[in-house]
């Protein structure tokens, strides 16, 4: 076990030569000698860049508008975009009123009123037995 944690420590610190030479001329034109640690730090470092200038780009700029739920408004837009939103409502209710209206009033010009249901229901009468007796009021005329 601690024979295969050495070798791969051995592998990370081991020296590479990277080359980069002229197709045409094979003349060298950089060469960088590194090793697995430098490459992998290399890269998280770049990577950390990377995201940093992303998110500063994004906070800095107008571009967070664009992002759903951000807004970035101040209290000022947030009240103003609630007063839209209530107007908006209040206009839907007063549209949508309006053509019930008329649709209404259209079916009367046109003697499509539905027929009311005038026919009698025969209804038991209530029981008056069983309510409690209240005293009424008599009219000011003496017997």
């Amino acid at each position: 076990m601690e024979n295969k944690i050495t070798n791969r420590l051995k592998r990370l610190r081991n020296r590479y030569k990277l080359n980069i030479i002229n197709e045409d001329t094979f003349e060298e034109v950089v060469s960088f000698k590194l090793t697995r640690v430098s490459v992998y730090i290399a890269m998280s470092i770049t990577f950390i860049l990377l995201v940093s200038l992303t998110i500063m780009l994004i906070i800095f700029t107008p571009l967070k508008y664009y992002l759903p739920g951000v807004g970035g408004g101040s209290l000022k837009q947030l009240k103003e975009y609630k007063t839209l939103k209530i107007r908006t409502d209040s206009m839907e209710n007063a549209l949508r009123q309006q053509q019930q209206y008329l649709d209404n009033i259209e079916k009367v010009m046109n003697n499509n009123t539905p027929r009311l249901d005038t026919t009698v229901l025969n209804l038991p009468k209530k029981d008056t037995a069983a309510l409690p007796k209240t005293k009424t009021k008599r009219s000011g005329k003496k017997r």
